[in-house]
């Protein structure tokens, strides 16, 4: 992995260091006090503070205040990248042809600029999704309760797809909604819908809402819509065969 760094530069020196990483399609990162304008779909404004900003090797721009998870601006994969220095100040601009628009970051001082070069072809294995609690009841159905059979999975009706729909001991149709963290009054309604594609069915039908666990409020609908709930861990082991590949670097 090839790294450069460099803390409180000059105007001068920003410039020449991000074109620099740019041509090398690096990984950049820089901690500055800017302003930033998009244009686009929508215009916004966001004045002067303290941010981080990163581009990706794949074009993606992003630029993250000093809270919430998500960026406050950002631009997908494959921006072309514009820089220019005015009135002593560094501006750096992601544009994008289809759909139009750009986002322009107004660097005015520069804490710490940084690219690094390297290779991450590894995978992320998943585990504890809903996909995965769907092949573990398919493959053990007994887990739901004695007697359960599932017929399908990702059933297709009108509201959507309905994660598994069997029948139970007794021939009833059972229409269950898998959630792999705890179930919310969403979970509750979705389930709903799905249930009510069924109304008109010959057989009785049960609603199971099968989660880790349920909110009170969740609990108190449930019951009040006549559903079931079933409380199931999704499992934790890791299987290979399920992953999906992050590809910060270039291979």
């Amino acid at each position: 992995m090839i790294i450069k760094l460099d803390e409180n530069p000059g105007t001068e020196e920003v410039f020449d260091f991000i074109n620099e990483a740019i041509s090398k399609r690096a990984f950049i990162i820089i901690v500055a006090c800017c302003r930033i304008k998009y244009r686009g779909r929508a215009t916004s404004r966001l004045g002067s503070g303290d941010r981080t900003i990163i581009i990706k090797t794949d074009g993606s721009f992003l630029v993250h205040q000093d809270y919430n998870l998500e960026p406050v601006n950002w631009q997908p994969p494959n921006c072309k990248f514009k820089t220019r220095m005015e009135n002593g100040r560094v501006y750096l601009c992601g544009v994008r042809r289809n759909p139009p628009e750009s986002l322009e970051v107004e660097i005015c001082k520069t804490h710490m600029i940084s690219y690094h070069i390297g290779k991450d072809i590894k995978k992320l294995e998943l585990a504890g999704y809903e996909e995965d609690m769907r092949a573990m009841i398919m493959e053990s159905p007994e887990l739901i309760e004695k007697g359960f059979r599932p017929t399908s999975k990702e059933y297709p009706v009108s509201t959507g797809f309905i994660d598994i729909l069997g029948k139970d001991k007794n021939g009833s149709l059972m229409v269950l909604e898998l959630k792999s963290r705890q179930a919310g009054i969403n979970a509750v309604k979705q389930l709903k819908k799905y249930f009510e594609d069924f109304t008109d069915h010959k057989d009785f039908v049960r609603g199971l809402l099968v989660a880790p666990s349920i909110t009170e409020d969740a609990q108190e609908l449930l019951e009040k819509y006549q559903l079931e709930f079933k409380a199931l861990e999704p499992p934790k082991e890791l299987k290979s065969a399920k992953s999906v590949t992050l590809d910060f670097f270039n291979k």
